[in-house]
């Protein structure tokens, strides 16, 4: 992906607990990014959210589950995304739990790699 390009984010508001092929979806959802080529995924857990279930599900420090919303965020050019959600479409679309996916465009200012780090050093 270049600077200052035209790009798409793909986000997808799932439970934390969420799983695919008892796999947390989150996990499968990133792994499967990776193996694509998307250019970045991101995690962000929720401290309170709901859904089309009308559930609101919040995190309280003394509670056991951790059952609390989470937002995977895929951001790459738009072909490419359009492209990966099709292929995790149908596993999407046989869970348990819903799920929302919702996809904008953006611009991409700065797409810059960095050094990898060697942990240890």
């Amino acid at each position: 992906m270049e600077n200052n390009t035209v790009a798409c984010v793909l986000k997808f508001f799932i439970g934390s607990t969420d799983q695919i092929n008892q796999e947390p979806l989150y996990e499968y959802i990133v792994f499967q990014a990776k193996k694509k080529g998307i250019a970045g995924a991101t995690v962000t857990k929720g401290i309170m959210g709901f859904g089309a279930s009308s559930v609101i599900h919040s995190y309280k420090f003394w509670e056991v589950s951790d059952k609390v919303p989470l937002v995977v965020e895929l951001v790459d050019e738009e072909d490419k995304i359009n492209s990966f959600y099709e292929t995790i479409r149908p596993q999407l679309e046989t869970m348990k739990y819903g799920c929302l996916v919702t996809l904008e465009k953006t611009n991409v200012l700065l797409y810059k790699t960095g050094e990898k780090r060697m942990f240890g050093m």
